[in-house]
């Protein structure tokens, strides 16, 4: 085991090592640049075409999909939204400083770029077979969008995405909604993991359409009440938010000073771990969003917008609102990390019901999580093998979350970090070379917005 881990540790400093985290950052820049900063300068074309949409109850119509718009992007956040948020954020914390958390709204501000060319193009190049199944992501745009002799690129990221998906789609979640459930309420590993079996597969062997119904019902209304319960513990802490805002801006480019169990840390730690835990938050530069947002029926620019809310919900918003609990409650100081930290920081801010918060929080973000994840893993190994292999890969992805929430999990940590890693590498190429065709979509989007505001 020790040689594997040695393997890893090398293969992922060269993964998240600077330049590759300069590629990450530098494609979503060159993505806003040549969509002319659509996420920015277009906010109210964006809220019409979305949220708008939601509240004036319209509909996509008969457009091709297996699940509504709405549905698509709450299966998108039901695989970003939890561990990244809550133990990823204090983990950037912890080891990068306050600092950190300006880095990840860097990475939020231009992933939203990003994860728009994501859901764009994994729409746009989708294709339908003669029993009228949707397939779309990364691989059919590389394929597709590039050309076929692009196609062992596409196969190369379908074997990486269905390789990550058993360890930060499955066992690294089933392990963190084992132990806080322990934690907190005392249920042995062995029974979180058969409850967690017996609900995944309920749910993920009905298909993307169970899938959609359930994430639609659960994201909305957990990460509704998170930031309720972060908002009630900045209000009463009103006159420190304003200091910490200023720390988080402030110590991105000046190192933090230790104080009390916090060991401080340099601005370089800062950069890295803001961007390593930001990307892992959102997954911009991924693609493997494009996979769940590849069965809406919208648009493909209509969905790339969704994408954009997803990013700047799961970043600018849940993830600064844990980043500030930990900061006005003084939880950073005390050197510990992860999921403790922001469960101490919870707990201070409302002691007794805080804490509870945090790993309810946990519990339903991880179950969501994989339920996302075992489709984008599904998909790219039938990619791969063919859709006969659809429910041989369902069976193993069940029988692995016992195993995750029993194991510990360091190893599948750190290989589930460089899976991640290797997935970017492919989908940021293809999005580099398809950047064309994106700035063509939108612009054909913007006209024919343009037109319907002149016909009403």
């Amino acid at each position: 085991m020790e040689w594997i881990e040695d393997l890893n540790a090398r293969l992922n400093s060269i993964v998240w090592g600077p330049p590759f985290m300069i590629l990450l950052v530098g494609t979503g820049l060159y993505l806003s640049f040549r969509l002319g900063f659509f996420q920015f300068t277009h906010f109210r074309f964006i809220w019409l075409q979305t949220v708008g949409k939601l509240c004036r109850r319209e509909t996509e119509g008969s457009l091709t999909g297996s699940i509504t718009p709405f549905q698509a992007v709450s299966s998108a956040m039901a695989a970003t939204i939890g561990v990244g948020n809550i133990a990823g954020v204090a983990t950037a914390m912890a080891l990068g400083g306050p600092g950190a958390v300006f880095w990840m709204w860097i990475v939020a501000l231009v992933g939203m770029a990003t994860k728009f060319g994501e859901a764009t193009l994994g729409t746009r190049f989708r294709q339908v077979d003669a029993d009228g199944r949707i397939s779309g992501g990364v691989f059919y745009y590389i394929e597709k969008g590039l050309g076929p002799r692009w196609k062992p690129l596409a196969m190369l990221y379908a074997l990486f995405a269905a390789l990550a998906a058993f360890g930060i789609g499955n066992m690294v979640q089933a392990n963190t909604l084992a132990h806080a459930l322990d934690t907190g309420f005392n249920v042995p590993r062995w029974a979180a993991g058969l409850g967690a079996v017996l609900l995944v597969g309920a749910v993920t062997l009905g298909g993307i359409q169970r899938i959609g119904k359930a994430a639609e019902r659960i994201v909305p209304v957990m990460a509704v009440i998170y930031v309720f319960g972060a908002l009630l513990i900045l209000a009463l802490h009103f006159r420190e938010v304003p200091a910490a805002l200023w720390a988080i801006v402030y110590h991105a480019f000046v190192p933090a000073a230790a104080a009390g169990g916090f060991a401080g840390a340099m601005v370089a730690e800062a950069v890295r771990y803001g961007i390593a835990r930001g990307i892992f938050s959102n997954e911009a530069g991924l693609g493997s969003a494009s996979i769940v947002y590849a069965q809406s029926r919208n648009t493909p620019v209509g969905q790339g917008m969704w994408a954009i809310w997803e990013v700047f919900i799961d970043t600018m918003v849940i993830c600064t609102m844990t980043a500030l609990v930990i900061m006005v409650t003084g939880a950073l100081e005390t050197g510990t990390t992860g999921a403790e930290l922001a469960s101490m920081a919870f707990t201070k801010g409302l002691p007794g019901a805080g804490g509870y918060l945090v790993l309810v929080g946990l519990v339903l973000f991880s179950y969501t999580t994989m339920l996302t994840w075992n489709f984008y893993g599904e998909k790219s190994c039938e990619y791969l093998t063919g859709k006969r292999s659809i429910p041989f890969y369902r069976v193993v992805f069940l029988l692995l979350i016992p195993v995750g929430a029993l194991i510990e999990l360091e190893l599948i940590w750190a290989i589930a970090d460089t899976l991640n890693g290797l997935m970017a590498a492919p989908n940021l190429i293809a999005l580099l070379a398809l950047g064309g065709v994106l700035t063509t979509l939108k612009r054909r989007a913007l006209k024919k917005g343009r037109e319907q505001d002149a016909a009403e």
